[in-house]
């Protein structure tokens, strides 16, 4: 559906003027309408949240094929910057695991947990600053972080609209994955995998961090639909 049709199936007929004025102001049609869809779900969105894009269904399709490959059990998976909760709960739903999801904003934990509640998943969800390491013991680390350099140039629409906490990253794009990377082996499972969606601008720098920590995993850097580097899957048994 475009703009238009969307805008027409999901606001009430007295309200769509105001909705079109929106639209041609910046707004994105997502958080005008509310809601987006995700791979097989269909979630709530809105400024605290980043809104889900078709890079990251690809991330949870990926992880969802490594997970039943890699692993002969149910398995414990962790959601690290949550966002509106569309990973974590995917990955309930598409995998019968269990899933752990965490954010620093208090407004978008409520949207993750309005979307358990929405898409009937029963993922935790709570607030914690990823920048340290949570609590738990898990067999998959999942995060789609922070990670446009501060200098990047962005969208004008995606600046206006959407939360700066879930788009920028400090030293060079990386501070979040550094950070993850140091603590993941005392959260994680010795046989584990470890799945980041990234910036293409980043993945040699990134990559000789990840060396320093994992110098003898199994990893693979893979693309999105557009051909760029887009995943991190790395593999520990």
């Amino acid at each position: 559906m475009n703009n238009e049709e969307l805008i027409k199936k999901y606001v009430k007929e007295e309200d769509q003027q105001d909705a079109f004025k929106k639209l041609k102001n910046g707004i994105p049609v997502q958080y005008i309408i509310g809601n987006v869809d995700f791979l097989n779900c269909n979630f709530l969105v809105n400024n605290s949240v980043l809104i889900p894009r078709f890079e990251t269904e690809l991330l949870v399709e990926k992880t969802i094929n490594y997970i039943k490959s890699f692993f002969n059990k149910k398995v414990n998976i962790i959601d690290l910057g949550t966002g509106s909760g569309c990973i974590a709960i995917t990955l309930f739903k598409e995998t019968n695991s269990s899933v752990t999801g965490v954010d620093i904003s208090r407004d978008a934990i409520e949207v993750a947990k309005e979307n358990n509640i929405r898409n009937k998943s029963d993922v935790f969800f709570y607030i914690h600053d990823i920048l340290n390491k949570p609590t738990g013991l898990y067999d998959v680390l999942i995060s789609n972080p922070p990670y446009i350099k501060v200098t990047e140039e962005v969208e004008e629409i995606v600046l206006n609209n959407e939360p700066h906490i879930a788009l920028f990253a400090s030293d060079e794009g990386l501070l979040f994955y550094k950070s993850i990377l140091d603590y993941s082996k005392g959260l994680l499972q010795k046989r584990n995998i470890i799945a980041f969606e990234i910036s293409p601008s980043i993945k040699e720098s990134l990559e000789a961090y990840l060396l320093t920590i994992y110098p003898h995993s199994k990893y693979s850097f893979e693309c999105d639909l557009t051909g760029k580097v887009r995943y991190l899957f790395i593999f520990n048994e």
